[in-house]
C-alpha cells in the first residue's frame, strides 16, 4: 500500500492579524463567549428558525453562489449539518429570514466547526449583531442576542466564512424568542434525558439506557465528556473500552431545533480481563484501508468513511527501535483535535457494527519479527494498542517479506491475549500468493484457524500465473479470478479470500480495474457467471468479499468504488 505523503504541507498557512481585526470591525463583532440568557427570554419563547438543524437539507435557507450543502458528517446533532465553502471572492454566506415580534429580544446561537465561522443578524430595526471564531476542529457554540425595533416583523439571520478560507460547518441554529407568527420548526429543543442507567459491562463495553424524550429525533452519547456516538433510540452499547476502568457517561437529546444539555452523569466500570478485540465480521465483507496521512487523496476522519465498509484498516502502525515492537502515532494532517476524538470515532464505528483494525506495514513498513523475543514483543505491543484504542485486531501488510515461523508465533500469542473475536486480515502482494511454499502463504495456512480474510493486492504486479498454469495480465476479470483460485485451491477457506484492488487510477501505480470488473469477478467466483476466458471448475459462494486501497482514494473519486462494489459484496449468496 502506498503511503507516500505527496503534497503534504509543512506548516499551516497563517492569516495576518490585520485581516481578523478588519473583519471584526466591519462586521461589528460582539463577543466569542456565549452571553448569559437575558431575563427578557421567557419560558414560552420558541426557536423561530426553520430547518434549524438542516435535516431537510437547505430548505428555508439561501446560500450565496450555491456555496452550501447539507452533509451527514460532521454533525453536531441529528443526521445532517450545513457545509459551506468560501472562495477567493465570496464568504459562502447562508441566510434565512425569520418572523419576529417588534420590541422583543432574541437569543441567537449556533454550533460551528472549521475555519473562520461567523453568525449574525441584520435588519433588526435596532443594532445589527454578529459574532465569530477564527476556527476550531471540533464543534464550538457561537451566541449573541438582538432586540427588534418597534416596526420590525422579520430579521435575516446568517452565517458565513471568510474569503479564500476552507469550508466551515454549522448545525443546530437557534433564534430563541417570542413567536413572530411564522411558526416554529420544531417548537423547542428537547428536554434533557432522564433515567440514564448503566447495564451489563464487559471488559470492553457498557450497556446504557435512558427514558425516551417525546420530541427527540436522536440522542448523543458522551464518555468522560467526549462524544462517542449518535443513536436513534433510548439505549446503546458503548464499545472500545479498557478492562477494569471506570468511565462517566452522559446523554443529550436532539431534534431539528438543536441539542439539549447533557444528562446527569452515570458511572460504570468495565470488567477485568478480556481482550481488546470484539469484532463481528459479516459473512460477506467489504474492507477499506484508511490513511493516517495526507498524500493527495481526500483527507478523512474515521467518521467520514462510508458505511459500506465492514472492516476499516487504519494505516499504518509504526515501528520502534525495538525489534518487533509497534506503536501508533496519529498524524495531525488528518485533522483530529485530539487522540480522544480519534478513539471516539473508533468506538462509534464499532457501535455501528464495523470492525476497526490496525494495519502493520505498508509499502514502507519496516517491522521485523524474526525471533522468539521479537514475536512476543510484537504480540504485546499490538495487544496494548488494541486495548488503548479499541482496535478489533490487526492487518498484516508487510510488503518487504516476513518470517512465517516467527510471525505465526506472534499472531498466535496475540490471539491468545485478545480472544476468539480478534479480527486478523492480511494483504499480500500477488507474488506472495503464487505458491503455498511462499512465506506469506505459509503464514496464512499456519494461522488458518484464527484468520479472518486474506485480501491479496491485485495491482502493481504485471502478469502472473493463474491456478490453471496460464499467464494472465493484471487489469482483467481473468486476472482476479484465476489468481484467487490459487488461494481457494491452496488451502484457504472461501470465507478467507477477498479481492484487493485500488479504488481509483490514482490509488496505485497500475492494476486499477473498474468496479464492474470487480463485480464480474465476484459473480464468477461465487455464482459462475460474469467470467472471462477463465472459469473456475466450481463456485465458491462463501467468498468473503473485496478490499480497496483506500477509503480516501475512494472518496476522492466520489465513492464510486464502495457504492458499486459494496452492494455487490453484501448481496453475494
Amino acid at each position: 500500500m502506498d503511503r507516500v505523503r505527496q503534497g503534504r504541507p509543512g506548516v499551516r498557512r497563517r492569516i495576518g492579524a490585520a485581516i481578523a481585526v478588519g473583519a471584526a470591525a466591519v462586521l461589528a463583532v460582539t463577543a466569542l463567549a456565549a452571553p448569559a440568557q437575558s431575563a427578557d427570554v421567557e419560558a414560552a419563547d420558541v426557536n423561530v428558525a426553520k430547518n434549524a438543524g438542516f435535516e431537510a437539507d437547505l430548505s428555508n435557507w439561501t446560500c450565496a453562489a450555491n456555496s452550501g450543502a447539507a452533509v451527514t458528517s460532521p454533525v453536531h446533532g441529528g443526521a445532517k449539518a450545513l457545509k459551506a465553502t468560501p472562495t477567493g471572492q465570496g464568504t459562502a454566506e447562508c441566510s434565512q429570514i425569520v418572523s419576529v415580534k417588534p420590541n422583543s429580544t432574541y437569543q441567537l446561537s449556533s454550533w460551528v466547526q472549521g475555519s473562520y465561522a461567523y453568525l449574525g443578524a441584520r435588519g433588526t430595526g435596532t443594532t445589527d449583531v454578529s459574532t465569530w471564531t477564527p476556527g476550531n476542529s471540533s464543534w464550538q457554540q457561537l451566541s449573541t442576542s438582538f432586540t427588534t425595533g418597534a416596526n420590525t416583523t422579520s430579521v435575516t439571520v446568517y452565517t458565513h466564512g471568510w474569503y479564500g478560507q476552507s469550508a466551515y460547518y454549522v448545525d443546530d441554529v437557534s433564534v430563541l424568542g417570542p413567536d413572530g407568527g411564522g411558526g416554529t420548526d420544531p417548537v423547542e429543543i428537547p428536554a434533557v434525558p432522564s433515567g440514564l442507567a448503566a447495564g451489563t459491562a464487559t471488559s470492553a463495553s457498557v450497556d446504557l439506557s435512558w427514558t425516551p424524550v417525546s420530541t427527540a429525533t436522536g440522542y448523543t452519547v458522551y464518555r468522560d465528556g467526549t462524544k462517542v456516538s449518535s443513536v436513534g433510540g433510548a439505549s446503546t452499547t458503548v464499545t472500545g473500552l479498557t478492562p477494569d476502568t471506570a468511565y462517566s457517561f452522559q446523554v443529550s437529546a436532539s431534534n431539528a431545533a438543536g441539542e439539549s444539555a447533557k444528562s446527569t452523569a452515570v458511572s460504570a466500570r468495565t470488567a477485568k480481563g478480556g481482550g481488546g478485540g470484539g469484532g463481528t465480521v459479516p459473512k460477506h465483507a467489504l474492507t477499506g484501508y484508511w490513511q493516517n496521512f495526507d498524500n493527495g487523496a481526500t483527507v478523512q476522519k474515521l467518521r467520514d468513511v462510508s458505511s459500506q465498509y465492514d472492516i476499516i484498516a487504519v494505516s499504518f502502525a509504526d515501528a520502534t527501535t525495538t525489534p518487533g515492537q509497534i506503536t501508533f502515532n496519529l498524524d495531525p494532517a488528518v485533522g483530529y483535535a485530539s487522540t480522544a476524538d480519534f478513539k471516539a470515532d473508533i468506538a462509534a464505528k464499532r457501535a455501528a457494527g464495523k470492525s476497526v483494525i490496525l494495519s502493520v506495514g505498508g509499502e514502507k513498513g519496516t517491522i521485523s519479527v524474526n525471533s522468539d523475543t521479537s514475536a512476543t514483543t510484537f504480540a504485546n505491543s499490538a495487544y496494548a494498542l488494541m486495548q488503548e484504542y479499541g482496535f478489533d485486531g490487526v492487518d498484516i501488510d508487510l510488503e518487504n517479506g516476513l518470517n512465517p515461523t516467527y510471525m505465526t508465533k506472534a499472531l498466535r500469542q496475540l490471539s491468545a491475549k485478545a480472544g476468539p473475536k480478534m479480527v486478523l486480515t492480511m494483504a499480500p502482494q500477488t507474488i506472495d500468493m503464487q505458491s503455498t511454499s511462499g512465506g506469506y502463504f505459509q503464514t496464512a495456512l499456519n494461522v488458518k484457524d484464527i484468520l479472518t480474510v486474506v485480501n491479496m493486492q491485485y495491482n502493481n504486479s504485471g502478469s502472473m500465473l493463474g491456478c490453471d498454469g496460464k499467464v494472465y495480465s493484471q487489469g482483467s476479470v481473468d486476472f482476479l479470478t484465476a489468481l484467487a483460485c490459487i488461494q481457494l485451491e491452496g488451502g484457504l477457506d472461501p470465507s478467507q479470500v477477498g479481492l484487493g484492488v485500488p479504488a481509483s487510477t490514482r490509488g496505485a501505480g497500475s492494476g486499477y480495474v473498474a468496479p464492474s470488473v470487480v463485480n464480474n469477478a465476484l459473480d464468477c467466483l461465487t455464482r459462475g457467471t460474469g467470467c472471462g476466458t477463465f472459469k473456475p471448475s466450481k463456485t465458491y459462494p462463501g467468498l468473503r468479499g473485496a478490499m480497496t486501497w483506500s477509503t480516501n482514494w475512494d472518496a476522492t473519486a466520489g465513492s464510486t468504488w464502495s457504492n458499486s462494489v459494496g452492494p455487490k459484496v453484501h448481496s453475494l449468496p
